[in-house]
């Protein structure tokens, strides 16, 4: 539909310019004279020559009336050819005034299609200058529309598609139903949806993995503890030098089983350690624009940095930023408070939200892995932001510190200032 009203605007518009244009081509200069109107002039001029001075132009046309010596007797305005050689060179009709069969002078009638020709000129530029302005701005108008309901929504697409694909799935697509691409968008903000789902399932696996782990080492744990504690019994109280040392041997080997199962309990600790971290220097002013990225809900006020170069992994210092507004928007779903503090080797961000934070026996343990809020009751989420998050900041020789704040949950990212590590 708006394809069309740009043809409907546009087409009319260029075919008035193109005829405009062709008619002004094929037009030829009219120098012709009104025949009639010179022979009144002719007419009028022979019967006053001799009063002269009296005679009255009774005609549309300028002209002058000379004698014989080239002298001005009478002319109808200024301005005009006064000379047979500049009437020539203005391609002037002379005529010349015959009384009785003698030539008593000349008449030079003006010619006006020069003039003509340039009214008409000025007339064709005024006509297309105003034709091209009002294309330009159908095509300016129609280029505003491209951008809006086309190359803004590619953009949009293609910056969630990179939070995507860097594991961020809590920032939904915000998408326009009335826009060309709205069930476009839809389907994508879909598919972020299903594979969010797919995220939790996967770590609800990985949360039972590590409960299968615990379970097992707590299952074998107590028995090889039962036996070495009996051949330990059996060390103290055996004489033979063969007993004493098979009930060693066993001993050994309980304790052999015991490092396996808590190596095994432990290895789940270490997947999350492939992630990695490239920090390099970060201006401030970027800093900002990370947190207003995070801020998609608008819930924030945001401070000013102050301009300074950080030593940050871009990438990984906006998952932590999504992380701690998710976080916040789940549990706590009030506004929130940002502000910097500054001193000789770090910058502090300090973000605070008014949902009342947490227990405080439970700040110890938020950023572990797989370990959440009594408040989380309800709420999807696997226990991995915060976990992640502290990993992140300790990579990039920064930090990551949770409190309860005066009216919330109070999380301070401590980024290091570039040149002071």
């Amino acid at each position: 539909m708006k394809k069309r009203l740009f043809l409907i605007g546009v087409i009319p518009v260029l075919i008035a310019e193109i005829v405009l244009l062709i008619v002004f081509a094929l037009q030829t200069p009219d120098f012709v004279q009104d025949t009639v109107a010179v022979n009144e002039v002719m007419q009028a001029v022979t019967q006053d020559f001799d009063s002269i001075d009296e005679h009255k132009n009774q005609t549309a046309l300028d002209y002058v009336v000379l004698d014989n010596q080239g002298k001005a007797l009478y002319k109808t305005q200024s301005g005009l050819s006064e000379s047979v050689n500049a009437a020539i060179a203005h391609r002037d009709t002379i005529l010349d005034i015959t009384i009785d069969g003698c030539s008593v002078g000349k008449v030079i009638i003006y010619n006006d299609g020069a003039q003509t020709l340039k009214s008409q000129k000025q007339t064709a530029v005024i006509v297309l200058s105003a034709a091209i302005t009002v294309q330009s701005i159908i095509c300016i108008a129609y280029a505003v529309y491209m951008h809006v309901t086309i190359l803004r929504p590619f953009r949009k697409l293609k910056g969630f598609a990179e939070r995507v694909a860097d594991g961020n799935l809590d920032i939904p697509l915000e998408m326009d139903r009335r826009n060309l691409f709205g069930a476009f968008t839809e389907s994508f903000d879909i598919m972020r949806s299903e594979l969010k789902k797919a995220r939790i399932a996967e770590a609800q696996a990985q949360q039972s993995k590590k409960e299968l782990v615990a379970k097992l080492s707590h299952d074998i744990k107590t028995p090889v503890a039962s036996i070495k504690a009996v051949s330990e019994v059996g060390l103290a109280v055996a004489e033979g030098g063969k007993d004493k040392a098979n009930y060693t041997q066993i001993i050994v080997k309980a304790d052999q089983i015991n490092t396996l199962v808590t190596n095994l309990f432990t290895a789940t600790l270490e997947e999350l350690q492939q992630l990695t971290v490239t920090p390099a220097n970060i201006e401030s002013r970027q800093v900002k624009t990370m947190l207003e990225n995070a801020d998609y809900l608008h819930r924030a006020a945001i401070c000013e940095l102050p301009e300074c170069l950080v030593y940050a992994d871009g990438l990984r210092l906006q998952q932590v930023f999504d992380n701690i507004f998710a976080n916040s928007y789940k549990y706590a779903k009030t506004e929130i408070t940002v502000k910097s503090e500054k001193d000789d080797d770090h910058i502090n961000v300090v973000i605070e939200d008014f949902g009342g934070g947490v227990k405080p026996e439970e700040l110890p343990v938020l950023k572990e892995k797989f370990k959440r809020g009594g408040n989380s009751a309800n709420t999807e989420g696997a226990g991995l932001g915060l976990y992640i998050s502290d990993y992140f900041m300790k990579e990039m020789q920064g930090g990551l510190n949770i409190e309860n704040g005066a009216h919330g949950l109070k999380v301070t990212v401590t980024l290091a200032l570039s040149g002071k590590l």
